[in-house]
Formats: structure tokens, C-alpha cells, sequence
């Protein structure tokens, strides 16, 4: 069994960082609902995407593993929609 994969997922809508432990297996759609749970986001996790590296990571049942995700790399979970400035 690998050994756990330590990120850093930022939730743009709050700013907020979780330091989570997780197996490489983890499915990208996983850590992007716990990463907006944490954040106490209600919208649908739909409405958001993962970069990583300033890329949009594919989630139909990828893993971070298959992404490519290395150990305490930053995650970023954004809106899939761009707000308009204020």
C-alpha cells in the first residue's frame, strides 16, 4: 500500500487552507468535496474545478496519482465561473 500523500488544498471562495493526508488513490472529485465541506462551501461541488500547477485537473475518475500530484503540493479548488469584480 503507498504511503499517504500530503496536500495543501486552497478553497478560493473562503481562502481557506486544509492540509490534508490522503492515499494517492484518492479520486480528484474526493478531495475537492472535502476540501469544500472543510470550507463549509455549500454549493454544489459541480460548480468548482482543481488546478494544480495552473492546470485544470480532470476528475472523470482520475486520481491524484494519475495526475501526477506529488507530495505537499498545492491544490487550488476554484469556481468553474469567473466572478465579476466589484
Amino acid at each position: 500500500m503507498a504511503a499517504p500523500l500530503e496536500v495543501r488544498v486552497t478553497v478560493l471562495d473562503t481562502w481557506d487552507e486544509s492540509t490534508l493526508q490522503v492515499p494517492p488513490t484518492t479520486l480528484i472529485s474526493e478531495l475537492k468535496r472535502t476540501a469544500l465541506a472543510r470550507s463549509r462551501i455549500r454549493r454544489s461541488p459541480a460548480d468548482y474545478l482543481v488546478k494544480y500547477k495552473g492546470a485544470e485537473l480532470d476528475e472523470a475518475g482520475k486520481t491524484l496519482a494519475d495526475a501526477g500530484v506529488a507530495p505537499n503540493s498545492s491544490l487550488i479548488v476554484m469556481p468553474r465561473r469567473r466572478q465579476p469584480a466589484r
